[in-house]
This record gives structure tokens, sequence and C-alpha cells, in this order.
């Protein structure tokens, strides 16, 4: 693994990190909440079709799905 990538990993995590501090602080007047929201939605219903996943994995996979991709730019 190069620097470059190593530093891109880095930066992944602080964008993430201040992305959840923006969130928190805006609520829903912050443009990744909704999407956030949205994926945690489709997380549970997928979670109902599923027959072994609960839908807090499902919540919870939806979310962390939808906020990797907001974050990834």
């Amino acid at each position: 693994m190069s620097q470059d990538d190593y530093d891109k990993g880095y930066d992944l995590g602080e964008r993430a990190r201040s992305e959840a501090k923006a969130m928190a602080k805006e609520g829903m007047s912050h443009p990744s909440t909704k999407p956030v929201l949205t994926g945690a939605a489709i997380g549970v219903v997928a979670a109902a079709l599923l027959p072994v996943v609960t839908w807090p994995i499902g919540l919870a996979a939806g979310a962390g799905y939808a906020f990797y991709n907001r974050i990834k730019k």
C-alpha cells in the first residue's frame, strides 16, 4: 500500500467524522441526512424480507451503506 492510499483512507475517516458531526448539528436541514435515513429505511425493509437478518442489522447496514456512498467522493 502506497503512502497516497494511506492518506486517502485517513481522509475518508476525517470526512466521515466531520460529516457525522455536521449531520448531528444541522439535523434534517443537512443534505446528507435524508439519503442516510432513506438507506436505513431500505435496510429495514430488506431485513423484513430476509429470514436471517433482523431489522436493527438491516437499519445499520442500510444507513452505513448510504453514509459511505455520501462521503467516498
